[in-house]
């Protein structure tokens, strides 16, 4: 195999991209900032029962594992930043009340989480700790939303559900956790034959309620029904009544859709489930939602809600900007040239050198003037058009 073939769902970033990718996550952190979220920088790598703590299985079997060669214990390269941010909010940060962060760095996944996927995310996130009602819940959906607009995203659907629902319905009920967790797959891929089949044990109202839980999704009338079917499980009317609220504090998306059933991250989410969809990107460019259990396992259980998207997949669906006109300038060391280039550079100006015997190459930068020697002066001067 040829030295520079790179692994499967690896790939580099070239300038036109990278540039892309760098603009949007200035943006991006920049937007944050706005709302009053602090930036933080995690490792790459710490031990792994760091990175997993609270998250469950499924961020297992994402996450790649090494020895540490100091100390002997297994070290996990991150494949998602929330673990983390958590930690640093309990021990590093421990602040009584309301802790806002945000992170843009990459994280490494064994697998692809879909088709063509990359296995090495650029993920930008925002996260709230501190505060259990819902206008935390409000204000990281509102970020969100301000983020996709931002970058001129202007059809998007707003799909919401609700983690507590199936383990409401469960409560009690005598259930193996094999069974459980063959439930929650059926109920996640819809399979109403397999949901009546692994449900066949438990009470007549359970069983009811599963079967007509999985055909939940839909528009703003699935909530309607909703209540109806739950009636008699206090919990989740208090769920489906903050869903409620939250469509109604988010009337002006085009589209806000409904999905009751939807269980992905159900060992990770403790609330409130959101997913933002573009008119033709396929798969969700953003996720997020409540995760109140993610700081237990450090000793400091908070309410906690966020959102996290991948900028490598957000820059296929927005547009690059023009880039900046640059000036030419010629490559030297005669008096006055580099003091030239030194005060374009300090306004701001991007100065390509042409190298010896190399003026007449394309011009990567869009350059649309030159640097030229006139009367003793160094001065700028439009480039004639092509």
């Amino acid at each position: 195999m040829s030295a520079w073939v790179l692994p499967d769902h690896i790939a580099d970033v070239l300038p036109s991209e990278a540039r892309h990718i760098e603009e949007l996550r200035r943006l991006y952190l920049d937007t944050a900032r706005r709302f009053g979220y602090e930036l933080v920088m995690p490792p790459l790598l710490e031990y792994l029962e760091s990175l997993l703590s609270g998250t469950g299985r499924a961020l297992d079997l994402q996450t790649f594992k090494l020895v540490d060669q100091l100390s002997g214990r297994t070290l996990g390269l991150r494949a998602d930043t929330t673990p983390q941010a958590a930690r640093i909010d309990a021990h590093l940060l421990n602040r009584a009340g309301v802790t806002r962060l945000c992170y843009c760095g990459p994280v490494l996944h064994t697998r692809p989480d879909r088709p063509f996927a990359t296995r090495e995310p650029l993920q930008f996130g925002a996260e709230i700790y501190g505060h259990a009602g819902l206008e935390a819940d409000l204000e990281v959906i509102e970020l969100a939303l301000t983020s996709l607009d931002a970058v001129a995203l202007k059809q998007v659907s707003l799909d919401l559900s609700d983690a507590r629902i199936v383990p409401a319905l469960l409560a009690g009920a005598s259930i193996s956790s094999e069974t459980r967790e063959q439930l929650h797959q059926a109920l996640a891929s819809k399979d109403l034959t397999g949901i009546q089949a692994l449900s066949k044990g438990l009470p007549v109202h359970i069983q009811k309620a599963l079967i007509e839980l999985v055909q939940m999704y839909g528009d703003i009338s699935v909530l309607s029904q909703a209540e109806k079917t739950f009636a008699a499980w206090p919990t989740i009317l208090q769920s489906l009544q903050e869903l409620r609220h939250i469509a109604n504090a988010f009337k002006h998306v085009q589209r806000i859709t409904f999905d009751l059933a939807d269980l992905r991250g159900y060992g990770y989410y403790s609330g409130v489930r959101f997913a933002m969809y573009v008119a033709g990107t396929g798969d969700a460019l953003v996720r997020g939602g409540r995760y109140d259990e993610v700081g237990a396992v450090f000793g400091r259980k908070r309410p906690a809600v966020g959102f996290s998207l991948d900028l490598k997949e957000l820059v296929i669906a927005v547009p690059a900007q023009p880039l900046k006109a640059a000036i030419r300038a010629p490559w030297g060391v005669e008096g006055g040239l580099r003091e030239a280039l030194a005060q374009l550079r300090g306004q701001g100006e991007t100065v390509v050198c042409a190298m010896p015997g190399h003026e007449s190459e394309v011009d990567e930068f869009n350059c649309d003037r030159e640097l030229v020697h006139v009367a003793g002066k160094w001065v700028v001067r439009d480039l004639p058009h092509s």
